[in-house]
């Protein structure tokens, strides 16, 4: 599948009909691996020329808008696809794959009336993909507030043990806790365990002597603990910080542990649950942002083109996807096809970087309307 199509223009002397007859015995005979295809737009309403020129002015800014809305769900869809392991799949528009619907695209009359003024349809449709961008928006937050939750959860299982949550290292007979006697939980730096082990027992009275154990160790610290007297644990927790030991707050709590296991289950399920509502949206929405994109690039090429080449309206439009190396030969096949005085002065007003190359909407002027579209 191509990623970059050109959406072209040209003007029409004699019947369309002739003209996409040359056209496509020239890609054929000069550019054979180039992708061509009828572009149909309907008898959309012109209003006045003051009104597209208004429009005109708009339709860039739009466009940039719309295709900067459809990208931001294809790298969302590619990243949830990506998270979850799945297999990419291919996106579509009402079921048909994007690529067939732009190349074959058909204009939805009951959803954009041909008969509503230009204005209105951009404005439809410029509406409705700002909605879809809102949901976006909301759905992601929700998304990425349960992953921040899950992701504190398991630095707190994974982190050192200076910061970590200790409930799963320890068991409920390492802890001793009485009227009178409670045991500590002290974190010691991994070079500093003989240095604990030496002095804990004078580091205030009354600590049970040889009461110490070592329940773990991290690559930077070890988790050890120590018995003493209820009275003086203050007094030992101040001298262990002199020493540079940190004796973490911890009270076993069956309740609290399986609270706790229960809650991550529940985050774990509300990520599963989000992330396949969120991919499963986005498959969707991508299909009718590219729906109003393609609707939105029908009425630019409409109007531009008329802007181009007056009224009536006698265009012919079509969408190509040439090879980076054949795009010079194609804009070639192109420039051949439009009138030769009209060629010589869309080049003049490129030379002089004026006139009308605005309406094109690409960086360079040619004597016909043309702008790209990356899907990508």
């Amino acid at each position: 599948m191509a990623t970059r199509y050109w959406v072209v223009s040209l003007p029409v002397q004699n019947s369309a009909s002739t003209l996409w007859n040359r056209l496509q015995e020239q890609i054929s005979k000069h550019s054979f691996d180039t992708p061509l295809y009828r572009f149909n737009i309907p008898n959309l309403r012109v209003g006045t020329l003051d009104s597209l020129l208004s429009l005109s002015d708009d339709l860039l800014k739009s466009n940039s808008f719309i295709e900067g809305v459809s990208h931001k769900i294809r790298r969302q869809i590619e990243e949830l696809e990506r998270v979850s392991g799945v297999e990419s799949s291919a996106l579509t528009v009402d079921g048909v794959p994007v690529d067939s619907y732009l190349t074959r695209f058909i204009w939805d009359e009951a959803k954009y009336p041909t008969m509503s003024p230009l204005r209105e349809i951009v404005d439809s449709i410029h509406t409705q993909v700002a909605k879809i961008e809102d949901d976006l928006k909301v759905r992601v937050a929700e998304y990425n507030n349960v992953r921040s939750q899950l992701n504190a959860i398991n630095r707190k299982q994974s982190g050192s043990l200076a910061v970590r949550d200790l409930s799963n290292l320890v068991k409920p007979e390492d802890i001793i806790s009485s009227e009178h006697l409670v045991t500590l939980l002290a974190i010691i730096p991994k070079y500093s365990q003989k240095d604990w082990l030496a002095s804990y027992e004078t580091l205030t009275s009354y600590v049970v002597p040889r009461s110490s154990k070592k329940l773990h160790e991290d690559n930077e610290y070890a988790l050890y603990t120590v018995m003493l007297f209820r009275r003086v644990a203050d007094n030992f927790r101040t001298s262990a910080r002199e020493k540079g030991f940190q004796i973490r707050d911890f009270e076993y709590s069956p309740e609290a542990q399986e609270s706790r296991k229960q809650e991550l289950e529940r985050l774990m399920q509300d990520q599963e649950s989000f992330r396949s509502s969120l991919l499963q949206w986005s498959y969707t929405s991508y299909g009718e942002v590219f729906s109003c994109w393609m609707h939105f690039c029908a009425i630019r090429i409409f109007s531009e083109s008329i802007l181009r080449y007056g009224l009536p309206p006698s265009f012919l439009a079509c969408v190509l996807a040439p090879s980076v190396k054949g795009e010079k030969k194609v804009r070639s096949i192109l420039e051949g096809l439009c009138d030769s005085a009209n060629s010589t002065y869309w080049k003049s007003e490129d030379e002089v970087g004026g006139g009308m190359a605005a309406f094109g909407g690409d960086a360079d002027a040619y004597p016909y309307v043309s702008f790209t579209i990356n899907l990508v």
